[in-house]
């Protein structure tokens, strides 16, 4: 069967290139070849021990019946509880969402506040998916080019400048993919100003946030109850498989979208969630630290390396597993360079093509959520590559 008049929304959605590498890298593999995946931003560790053992005992109890659409109340209350911990600040389990991943949190926000003609702000560089999700629901994402002078975050002043009669909000990531860069607090404070005065929304990702390095732990959410967060049990809490995430709103769009989830989604996997609650134990926290230390030492080898290779890495990384170099002085053409590599160095790099124009030629992402071994090899690998390719 062929449908000849699929919905036009589809031409504004573009193919994940991540992805499209990964299949060529398991091509390779099958093969016999070895490959050092660094493209998908997917941490090597799995979940805690702890919460392995909750998701057996869910399963063994029989708790796999729906859920509320909005989550277990006890995941809330731990979500909640974990706030207070870190952050120091309340937030109230009512205002939670569980969602299925950070993804589907992204999905619910943008049913929620994207109409046909909106216009919402986002950096370039920034995650593709993100302006997918707005186009999802005719509405368009504006990219506005955010340099390593911004540490390719927007500004307060990139915001007033950009915003226009059809821009309803913005989404921004902190720490982001691909870049691992934060804003910095008092300049998202000054963004989250510009918008409130516009009558706009601000959404902010921070599914990277557990893996802060440098600095005191900041959670967008003191700067307003108006501000709408997203985050996940996949990075920090290295559960990507188990798709589980959540969404923090003001009291007053929660039945809305509560209303959305019900229909959309029914509830994310309730042994999932059942398992997530153990994320919060000492235990499991102490272990989360424990991995979050490791990925700073990866972080704080493979940036020095990459420079000695020739690429440029223009913001130090502080926080998620990535690093955005500018390999321009390697190769003109960042999307044919990871594609050489791939083929002669058996290396994954992803070229910045899925991230925005503005560094689509000259900048490749590194994911260091790979072990430290691995790290190794493919730097010896890619010196090797690089000589090879400079005597030819």
């Amino acid at each position: 069967m062929s449908f000849h008049d699929l919905a036009s929304r589809l031409q504004n959605i573009a193919p994940f290139h991540v992805m499209e590498l990964g299949k060529m890298a398991a091509a390779l593999e099958q093969q016999g070849n070895h490959i050092i995946h660094m493209g998908i931003g997917e941490p090597d560790f799995t979940a805690a021990p702890a919460v392995v053992a909750a998701a057996t005992q869910a399963m063994a109890d029989g708790k796999m019946q729906y859920t509320s659409a909005t989550g277990l109340p006890a995941l809330r209350e731990a979500i909640s509880a974990h706030y207070q911990r870190v952050y120091g600040f309340d937030i109230a389990p009512s205002r939670i969402i569980v969602t299925a991943g950070a993804s589907a949190a992204l999905l619910l926000a943008c049913a929620a506040l994207v109409e046909k003609g909106s216009e919402v702000l986002m950096p370039d560089p920034s995650y593709p998916c993100n302006r997918h999700f707005v186009a999802a629901f005719e509405g368009s994402a504006k990219l506005i080019e955010s340099g390593p002078e911004h540490r390719f975050q927007l500004s307060a002043g990139m915001v007033q400048e950009h915003w226009s009669a059809a821009t309803k909000g913005v989404l921004l990531a902190s720490p982001s993919n691909p870049t691992g860069t934060s804003i910095l607090p008092e300049e998202l404070k000054k963004i989250v100003d510009v918008v409130r005065g516009k009558k706009g929304f601000t959404i902010v990702d921070e599914i990277y946030q557990g893996l802060s390095y440098e600095g005191a732990p900041f959670s967008a959410l003191s700067l307003g109850e108006d501000v709408i967060v997203i985050n996940s049990f996949s990075k920090y809490f290295n559960m990507t498989g188990w798709r589980l995430g959540w969404l923090v709103l003001p009291e007053s769009l929660v039945p809305h979208v509560e209303k959305l989830a019900q229909n959309l989604f029914i509830c994310a996997s309730s042994i999932a969630q059942h398992a997530g609650v153990a994320c919060f134990a000492p235990e499991s926290i102490a272990l989360y630290e424990e991995r979050k230390a490791e990925f700073k030492r990866r972080r704080d080898y493979i940036v020095p390396q990459l420079e000695r290779l020739g690429f440029k890495v223009p913001v130090m990384p502080d926080g998620a597993f990535y690093v955005y170099a500018d390999c321009s002085a390697l190769s003109d053409d960042a999307d044919a360079f990871t594609i050489d590599m791939l083929n002669k160095a058996g290396v994954v790099l992803v070229p910045g093509l899925d991230f925005g124009p503005a560094t689509a030629r000259r900048y490749i992402r590194l994911s260091y959520a790979t072990s430290m071994e691995n790290l190794q090899e493919a730097v010896q690998r890619l010196e090797k590559y690089l000589a090879q390719r400079k005597a030819a």
